[in-house]
């Protein structure tokens, strides 16, 4: 009987390179038809209906029940004549995806009579259960009443599995006694303390600014090999990594992968989810190959944070859904292959007014380039007080065998902003002794009025090192790991920028109270900023032994693994910031912690589990099973005399073999025994920590050298797992 690898090697020979596709639409016609839109409410609501839409979405006005009935009617009216015949609660629990359950528009009246309906209520709230998601003892098991509720400000859509169409709500999910359990919830808090602090600090350059919106543009990372490969690899199935496999000859060393023509199989799979995503309103942009073999990236163009992050889950669920179609996986961990590049989800991130000012782009006037100027560095004040923080928001398990990797950022937060912006804050910081005077200020202005615009998306090179980089008009998170939600990151970042720029005001209002001028007291503060916050800056090379004993010196946090990052969560200065901003209370983080914690644990058992499954059922016996022939045919030749160069040849083979057999089987035994004493820890994160140490760094690399080595060894016929060379390179 063949094994699953040899099967899959099979179909792949018969496999047609391109699963037919519907001709190409202009994306024009389609984009967005599968979203309840405010045009399209606009034609199914009555006036007052679509004006307390308007309201909420735009100020957070509550939606009056009388209101949200006929919302909903229009909502029904409009989803029956695309062929619409349930609907959901679309919600992010904090299980790291997304969750729904479907109901129907069908109802019986008490006469019997069968109609279709959806009202307000059903609109506005519904109640899930909750003791079955993530809680972090927020709510007991027994405790089973948890509420979502509708968020106006992202619009529902129509989601199109089969024949069957769902009408999706966007919804944040609480407790029944009001903690968040999900993402979105604290994202929309954040985003509110934001836009406060912001427009509180733009009236002192423009009163007219009402709102201000954090925009996000995400870059997605992923890979893609075939169905019946990964299906032939447990440890893909169950943990989206290979926990073994020897490097391919060939990897990514040759650089031909990058921005290499797209392969057909794969190019009919992106035209497949992207027309899909544009009916769902998302705005895919870019597609290209990325560095490592199989490795790919979309980016959609820049929207208001909330709706992105809502956006790119689903994304990733639609390119999941969409692969099985073409006989493809999609693998979006952060490093399904060792030795080749993982995958991150670089965060664009920046702010704009609703006066139409992107407040990270250099003006055209002396009083536009000191807005900038203010919220620029407003944000190395807040990534350097906060880079604990930063750092957190980005673990995971996945994400720890990314970062310092080859290709992604160090876990030591930095900033790269480029050698004209360091040009122009050194000249602020240098400009004058202590204080700024008013002649300064003229000065000042003129100089950075002059220097500023030249700044160019391309005047300002990109740092592929940094983990937090300037790249024109927006900061670039590129931290964040490919399988990740956004909104953690965004939720952190936002409520580190809104608590800066509170600061910011104060400071600046207490000098204007002594008798500076405004502009003079804006001055004098942004140089104090520069001053306090100039160690996170750095310009060279982020992967080097040298910068990680500069970062030392400097004083800024270096956490490789997530048990311990996760400690900024915990620390009174972010407890004391989110709970001021409204984004967290005390209990939430706590609950967090405790939830990010345990799914650490989690994953890290899970991958221990499944080598020690592989090495007993898979690789252990293939290599018996080879050490045997080598036994039996150094028998045969020593049986005829023909004890020469290949006989102990043979032996030494045979000798490196039963070394690795034994080692593999010793470590496995041992992992599995740590794991136990893990287990038996009761607190979560001394058993995180236990995992970490005990396990996973003590266990997984040193098993999975032998389990390679033999991999390299053993014969090619007896070997059952599919290996690099197959997985990346046949397509």
């Amino acid at each position: 009987m063949e094994s699953l690898r040899f099967n899959a090697l099979k179909s792949l020979q018969s496999h047609p390179t391109e699963v037919p596709v519907a001709a190409s639409k202009k994306v024009t016609a389609i984009f967005g038809e599968n979203v309840f839109t405010l045009d399209v409410a606009r034609h199914y609501l009555a006036d007052e209906a679509y004006k307390s839409l308007i309201a909420s979405i735009e100020s957070g006005k509550k939606i009056d029940r009388s209101m949200g009935n006929q919302i909903a009617n229009g909502m029904r009216a409009w989803a029956e004549s695309r062929g619409v015949t349930h609907f959901t609660h679309w919600f992010q629990p904090l299980t790291g995806t997304t969750a729904e359950k479907h109901d129907s528009f069908f109802t019986i009246k008490g006469d019997g009579t069968p109609i279709e309906q959806f009202e307000g209520d059903s609109l506005i709230q519904q109640e899930p259960d909750a003791s079955s998601f993530p809680s972090g003892g927020l709510r007991a098991t027994f405790e089973a009443r948890g509420y979502t509720a509708w968020d106006p400000s992202s619009p529902a859509f129509i989601m199109e599995i089969g024949h069957g169409k769902t009408l999706c709500i966007p919804t944040i999910y609480v407790s029944y006694t009001g903690e968040s359990l999900d993402t979105k919830t604290p994202l929309l808090r954040s985003l509110d303390a934001l836009n406060r602090a912001a427009v509180s600090v733009c009236h002192y350059f423009d009163r007219n600014v009402g709102h201000v919106k954090a925009t996000l543009g995400w870059e997605q990372e992923y890979f893609v090999i075939d169905a019946g490969m990964a299906n032939s690899r447990p440890d893909l199935v169950l943990t989206g990594r290979t926990v073994f496999g020897h490097s391919s000859a060939k990897g990514q060393q040759l650089e031909d992968h990058y921005f290499g023509s797209i392969p057909e199989r794969v190019y009919a799979f992106m035209r497949d989810f992207e027309e899909e995503s544009y009916r769902l309103g998302i705005p895919l942009r870019t597609r290209h190959n990325e560095v490592a073999p199989c490795q790919y990236e979309c980016a959609p163009i820049f929207e208001e944070a909330n709706l992105a992050v809502d956006h790119n889950i689903l994304l990733m669920d639609i390119m999941s859904r969409v692969a099985k179609r073409h006989n493809l996986k999609v693998l979006l961990h952060e490093k399904p292959f060792a030795g080749i590049n993982g995958s991150g989800k670089h965060n664009n991130w920046s702010m704009s007014t609703d006066t139409g000012v992107n407040l990270l782009a250099p003006g055209k006037t002396p009083k536009t380039n000191l807005m900038f100027l203010t919220f620029f560095v407003n944000v190395i004040k807040a990534v350097h007080d906060y880079a604990d923080l930063l750092r957190a928001s980005i673990a995971s398990a996945g994400n720890d065998h990314r970062l310092g990797a080859n290709e992604a950022p160090p876990a030591i937060i930095s900033i790269f902003i480029g050698k004209f912006l360091t040009e122009v804050l050194n000249e602020v910081k240098e400009r004058v002794g202590d204080n700024f005077t008013e002649q300064d200020e003229i000065l000042l202005k003129l100089d950075i009025h002059k220097t500023i615009p030249e700044l160019l998306l391309d005047n300002t090179d990109r740092n592929r090192t940094s983990p937090f980089a300037f790249t024109g008009n927006k900061f670039e998170f590129r931290a964040v790991g490919s399988s990740a939600n956004c909104a953690n990151a965004m939720t952190v970042l936002n409520s580190i920028m809104a608590a800066t720029l509170n600061a910011f005001k104060q400071d600046v209002d207490s000098l204007i109270e002594k008798g500076e001028k405004k502009e003079v007291a804006i001055m004098e503060t942004i140089k104090k900023y520069i001053v306090a916050s100039e160690k996170v800056l750095f310009e060279g090379d982020g992967y080097s032994d040298e910068w990680h004993a500069e970062a030392e010196r400097r004083g800024l946090p270096n956490v490789p693994t997530t048990p311990l990052a996760l400690d900024a969560f915990l620390t009174q200065v972010s407890k004391d910031m989110f709970e001021k901003l409204e984004v967290y209370n005390h209990a939430e983080l706590e609950a967090r912690h405790e939830i990010m914690l345990e799914e650490y644990i989690k994953r890290v058992q899970i991958e221990s589990r499944i080598m020690g499954e592989l090495c007993t059922s898979h690789i252990l016996p293939s290599a018996i099973k080879y050490q045997n022939i080598l036994i039996e045919n150094i028998k045969g030749l020593k049986d005829l005399g023909m004890i020469g160069n290949a006989f102990a040849n043979q032996v030494q083979i045979l000798e490196k073999i039963s070394k690795h057999i034994a080692e593999v089987s010793d470590g496995v035994e041992k992992m599995i025994e740590a794991r136990k004493a893990c287990n038996a820890m009761t607190n979560t994160r001394a058993r995180a920590i236990a995992y970490c140490n005990t396990v996973k760094e003590a266990y997984f690399d040193k098993i999975r050298y032998h389990v390679d080595k033999l991999e390299l060894l053993v014969d090619d016929q007896c070997w059952l797992l599919p290996k690099y060379r197959e997985m990346l390179f046949i397509r």
